[in-house]
């Protein structure tokens, strides 16, 4: 049986091989939780004549509450905040048309909401506000070892035309979320440990601030606005409108999948822990201990840069150190594009069919309902913690078996961790890894079930505390998370104030985890 064989018997087609986060391939910490956010239903009000004015005044659209299209301009990934029931949602096909809807909203006082991909955790790119989306800027252009990407392309689709030009910049695995707010929260995918974040290839961007100024930004110019957009997240000092980075030639890459009994989870994740750190840098793997169906199953898979004769021997030291013998163990070389593709959760579909239907009239991915935390380890765990995360995703298992998730240890070091941790705002530059706690549940599952699932997220995240460093990662945005600003940023975040009050003095750009300003 080949490898595409195994995962469409295994259900595991739709759900990916090397995910980076909760429900397939798309989809953080202790120190507290507090009730979580739910998404607003009331719209701002405004008189339907100014919003015609802006319309007529856009070249791309807008699409207004009493519109036919208006149910599916709304949409955002993570169904929970599919309630919520936006002013407007503006599809600005130029920086222009972003420049006009800041005015608009500054001299009406509407809120304006960035989206790029609407995969923002907490919901935290809808509200009741002017949604100013930039999915209609989607160009790539690859030249002479640079590519200018619009800051609405979908991954799958930079995927796709950097290939075309044999180019590659690291980047996640979701398909379908949308470069910018990706780049703008640092960007760790399945090359990072060879060539590091997302935003660290970045050299320079453009973006609209608050004041309606379009601005080029660089290391040389408005340099305090590029460092803080290389991991400051989105939403929060304007809405950038294009990136350009370096790009690499595309290597040829192998991949890998192990499954493993689940009676041997432990000791998995101790030789993963004590592995996958240290490997070289052209190799990047995770550790997933899932629930599927109500069943516990351990699962470490990865990204070779090279052959897979390479990845073969590199992968030999973790295979003795766990001391059982995979149930499967698949090596074997992919080009980049299909291992983008096998990565998104879109094995055996077409770039085109990697999208939702809204996106592409061939689209066959749906949205997803779940909620996920993030912890950062930066330090290898005691066996007492590696007991400790087997058993709560036994324990997960065990509650409901309609609930999917659990938790998936993604690797950093390589390229990742030799920049400083004041070098961008991204300042989780130390960490061995990445832990992903999550929860999935469906349209028809009962509240209570899913109320289940959100107390173990919580639970989870108190039982691994004692092994994380109180970090967390800011492209996971946690809305139950009380200490958020120093998990997300640390000592990073008073220069990001300080570049708020600069470029955003009276906080047009705001939400629930929005960065404040140097006096706030």
């Amino acid at each position: 049986m080949d490898r595409r064989d195994f995962l469409r018997s295994a259900g595991l087609t739709a759900a990916g091989v090397a995910l980076l986060g909760p429900a397939a391939a798309c989809s953080s910490t202790s120190g507290g939780t507090s009730a979580p956010t739910t998404a607003p239903t009331a719209t701002e009000s405004l008189d339907p004549a100014a919003w015609a004015a802006l319309a007529a005044s856009m070249t791309g659209r807008l699409v207004l509450p009493a519109s036919p299209s208006y149910p599916t301009a709304i949409l955002v990934y993570d169904l929970p905040y599919a309630t919520a029931q936006p002013a407007a949602v503006a599809f600005c096909a130029s920086p222009s048309d972003v420049q006009r809807c800041l005015a608009f909203a500054r001299a009406h006082g509407v809120t304006p909401i960035p989206r790029s991909g609407g995969h923002s955790y907490g919901g935290y790119s809808t509200g009741t506000g002017l949604v100013v989306d930039t999915t209609a800027m989607d160009t790539v252009t690859a030249t002479g070892g640079t590519a200018v990407i619009g800051a609405g392309t979908r991954l799958i689709d930079v995927y796709d035309q950097l290939s075309a030009a044999g180019v590659l910049i690291p980047a996640g695995s979701c398909p379908t979320v949308g470069v910018a707010g990706l780049t703008m929260g640092g960007g760790i995918g399945v090359v990072g440990r060879r060539y590091g974040l997302t935003c660290d290839n970045l050299q320079s961007l453009q973006v609209v601030t608050a004041d309606g100024s379009l601005l080029t930004a660089d290391a040389s110019e408005h340099a305090d606005l590029f460092w803080a957009h290389q991991g400051g997240g989105g939403g929060n000092f304007g809405v950038v409108t294009s990136f350009t980075f370096t790009t690499h030639p595309a290597p040829g890459l192998a991949l890998f999948t192990l499954d493993f009994p689940w009676s041997a989870a432990a000791d998995v994740l101790g030789a993963w822990l004590d592995w996958a750190p240290g490997a070289p840098n052209e190799v990047w793997s995770n550790c997933q201990l899932l629930v599927e169906s109500g069943t516990p199953t351990v699962r470490s898979a990865g990204v070779c840069v090279g052959s897979a004769g390479t990845l073969s021997s590199l992968l030999q030291p973790f295979l003795s150190a766990v001391g059982t013998a995979p149930t499967y163990n698949y090596v074997g070389p992919q080009t980049y594009l299909n291992a983008m593709l096998i990565e998104g959760g879109c094995e055996g579909l077409s770039v085109a069919q990697c999208h939702t239907p809204d996106q592409n009239p061939a689209g066959t991915l749906s949205r997803s309902s779940f909620a996920a935390k993030s912890a950062y380890v930066s330090a290898a765990p005691p066996s007492a913690g590696i007991s400790a995360a087997v058993a709560g995703v036994q324990d997960l298992a065990d509650q409901d078996p309609t609930l999917g998730g659990g938790l998936v240890f993604d690797a950093y070091g390589g390229a990742i961790n030799t920049v400083t941790p004041a070098a961008t705002a991204f300042v989780h530059r130390n960490a061995l890894c990445c832990i992903e706690s999550s929860v999935s549940w469906t349209t028809t599952t009962p509240a209570a079930t899913i109320s289940l699932g959100r107390q173990w997220l919580a639970q989870s995240a108190t039982t691994m505390a004692p092994y994380t460093d109180g970090g967390a990662y800011q492209n996971y945005i946690d809305p139950t998370l009380v200490n958020w600003q120093q998990a997300y940023y640390g000592a990073n975040l008073p220069r990001l104030s300080q570049v708020k009050t600069t470029y955003d003095p009276d906080g047009v750009f705001r939400f629930a985890q929005s960065i404040p300003g140097a006096a706030g």
